[in-house]
């Protein structure tokens, strides 16, 4: 949970399109980051597949209003509005993006192509319809910040318990990315998102990032973090901190779909 996801990058900075804070150049820009390429393919008025500029151009003319975001994972559709085969792409996939208004939904495919040490990501989006119906288990910015509180308290407990310190080299390797995009997160969300959406990202991030330390593999003497781990430690440690990870991941979902939230309770 260190890396955002595509389907973040495209919300934040197509929302930031839609809302007029960001050239369509430079939207696409962000959106593709270290990727080759991006491309979406299935929008309707289009024969082939189209690049990102294009692409967000025609969802506007399309009646997308803004872009949520959506994490689905088996047994929880966070996101999710439908139809089954929608519902199916963007569960494989662990994310995808809706455009409001537009009743259109984009799933990403990603590809690496090239010999080793010359490896380059392509990224396809696929363009299918979904339901126009208010998503699945998406929480206000405010109760995602409430929540992460707690989480965060719990996922520390957690791994203190379960006598997983982060001293170990892993651990701390772990902690110095998290440090790092940490750092950059202040960039991941585009401009025109509230200041508090950028908070409870970050909190995200930084529950993400313990969550990461508890799941990384041992060493080679079969400690984690500087700890033996038996196979009862793992499955109790999961099971301790599934429902720590669900509430980052519904953050993540509040804070990228915090301009489109906003605009809604100012319409009602």
């Amino acid at each position: 949970m260190l890396d955002e996801h595509r389907s973040g990058r495209l919300t934040a900075w197509g929302n930031a399109l839609l809302a007029g804070f960001a050239a369509p150049d430079d939207a696409a820009h962000r959106i593709t980051g270290r990727d080759a390429v991006h491309r979406v393919t299935g929008l309707p008025g289009e024969a082939g597949p189209v690049g990102l500029t294009l692409a967000l151009g025609r969802l506007r003319a399309l009646g997308a209003t803004g872009l949520r975001l959506a994490l689905p994972v088996p047994g929880h559709p966070l996101g999710l509005s439908g139809p089954p085969e929608f519902n199916a792409r963007a569960m494989e996939a662990e994310e995808a993006v809706i455009a409001v208004g537009a009743g259109l939904g984009l799933v990403p495919e990603v590809r690496e192509a090239g010999p080793e040490g010359d490896v380059h990501t392509e990224v396809e989006w696929h363009c299918l319809p979904v339901r126009d119906t208010p998503p699945a288990d998406t929480p206000t910015l405010s109760e995602a910040e409430r929540e992460l509180a707690e989480a965060l308290r719990e996922a520390t407990e957690v791994l203190t318990r379960l006598d997983v310190a982060g001293s170990g080299p892993v651990a701390q390797a772990a902690l110095e990315a998290y440090r790092a995009r940490a750092e950059r997160g202040r960039e991941v969300l585009a401009p025109g998102y509230p200041p508090r959406a950028a908070r409870v990202l970050e909190l995200a991030q930084r529950v993400g990032a313990l969550i990461a330390i508890a799941y990384e593999p041992g060493d080679r003497e079969g400690r984690e973090h500087g700890a033996a781990v038996s196979a009862s430690q793992i499955a109790a440690r999961a099971a301790a901190l599934r429902p720590v990870e669900r509430t980052a991941r519904r953050a993540r979902v509040a804070a990228y779909n915090a301009i489109v939230e906003e605009r809604e309770r100012r319409r009602d």
